[in-house]
């Protein structure tokens, strides 16, 4: 396979054997923000979902409060902080100027969502982040609160608690 531009050789978009695969392209197309047929709300709340809960550990564990009893409420209260501030700095970015620039076809994906890139399609992307990322923090919270998984908060002192 031979590197060679997509379209216009100027761009500097080229097809490689890495970007123009048949992995790299299955790969990327399965992700929500390009997946065929979802709305943009549902695209929103599955990018929230997966940002909610992989912030709440960094906060929970690292954060301030780590070696109190508060150290779960505290990450997930910071989680949910962060995924609003990302919320606002979505929606500014979707209300500012002509609204998000859309995407052309490229090597690796041919049909970009076109209902995702409107003012209208960011704001509902925007409302399924905050929704999504406060539920997969909660659902993090709710897991690292369990029975069944509070015994890892006391190994040898991983979770700052000892």
């Amino acid at each position: 396979m031979t590197v060679t531009p997509v379209a216009d050789p100027c761009v500097g978009n080229l097809a490689t054997p890495v970007n123009s695969s048949y992995f790299s392209k299955a790969f990327l197309n399965a992700l929500p923000a390009y997946r065929p047929s979802l709305s943009p709300n549902r695209r929103g709340l599955e990018v929230g979902m997966a940002h909610g809960y992989l912030l709440y550990g960094p906060f929970a564990v690292t954060g301030p409060l780590r070696a109190t009893e508060y150290a779960s409420t505290a990450g997930l209260l910071a989680a949910i902080g962060l995924v609003s501030i990302l919320t606002v700095c979505l929606s500014i970015y979707g209300t500012a100027g002509t609204g998000p620039n859309v995407e052309p076809a490229d090597a690796t994906i041919e049909n970009p969502p076109a209902d995702l890139f409107t003012k209208a399609g960011w704001a509902e992307f925007a409302s399924g982040f905050w929704l999504g990322g406060c539920g997969g923090a909660a659902f993090a919270w709710f897991l690292s609160s369990m029975a069944l998984t509070s015994p890892l908060a006391h190994l040898g002192g991983i979770w700052g608690a000892s």
